[in-house]
């Protein structure tokens, strides 16, 4: 396994799904693990979990990623408690998926204040210690839409591939002080967010992808660890997809 071993992780969206995978594999690989979430009740429930592995591996944290000012207090109180951050996993996302004609102002403010001006906020919040590591990393956990676009979903494709140009721009501003950027994009993962699917809606897109199943979140942490590792320190502004070849 890649080490990661005296660094420290900043995972959003690490209450439950890619997010908690991310964090648990960062603990397991050496790192101490901020695990951020907006609810505290999931945050903590994942910190325990991993230090109960690891022990104090792990603090949790609860804050709106989209929330400016919560986002940069939230920053101050992990740089108190850690000292620095080497590695900042931007995965908070929401859906509120619709038609375009249909979507309402309030679902398309939601979903790009979380999965895209969110991860801004946290770069804010971070980059100063992020550039004064050797190697820190910054991953952006996009998607397969913000590469294809997907009905229904103009909003959620709309930030995803926001999230896409905003790696490639980071990674070329912050190169120069050895900070790589890079993002992932996950195609079908088995998740809360795809349990809703229909069976028949699954079993269809199942037939769409070359390997003939969907993802696990362990597929997604163990992409990120790779980036997050020393080993990937001469890969900056990629785009990773992991998606069983659905889209190529």
């Amino acid at each position: 396994m890649y080490s990661l071993s005296n660094k420290i992780a900043v995972v959003t969206g690490a209450g439950r799904g890619i997010g908690q995978a991310i964090a648990e594999l960062f603990a397991e690989a050496g790192a101490k693990v901020a695990v951020v979430s907006r609810t505290e009740s999931n945050s903590q429930k994942v910190a325990t979990a991993i230090n109960a592995r690891f022990p104090d591996a792990a603090r949790a944290y609860a804050v709106d990623i989209s929330d400016t000012t919560a986002t940069v207090a939230m920053g101050q109180q992990v740089l108190a408690d850690f000292g620095k951050v080497d590695i900042l996993v931007n995965n908070a996302g929401v859906t509120r998926d619709g038609l375009a004609l249909r979507m309402s102002e309030a679902d398309w403010d939601l979903v790009l204040d979380t999965n895209l001006k969110g991860a801004f906020n946290a770069v804010k919040a971070f980059q100063r210690s992020l550039l004064k590591q050797s190697g820190a990393r910054i991953i952006n956990i996009s998607s397969v839409v913000g590469l294809s676009g997907a009905a229904g979903q103009i909003n959620y494709a709309a930030s995803k591939a926001g999230l896409i140009g905003f790696t490639k721009s980071l990674a070329r501003e912050f190169a120069g002080r050895g900070v790589t950027a890079n993002a992932i994009a996950p195609g079908f993962i088995d998740t809360d967010m795809t349990d809703v699917l229909s069976a028949d809606f699954k079993q269809n897109v199942k037939g769409k992808i070359p390997l003939e199943r969907f993802g696990r979140v362990q597929d997604i942490a163990h992409a990120s660890l790779f980036l997050a590792s020393a080993e990937a320190g001469y890969i900056t502004g990629q785009v990773l997809t992991v998606d069983g070849g659905l889209v190529m």
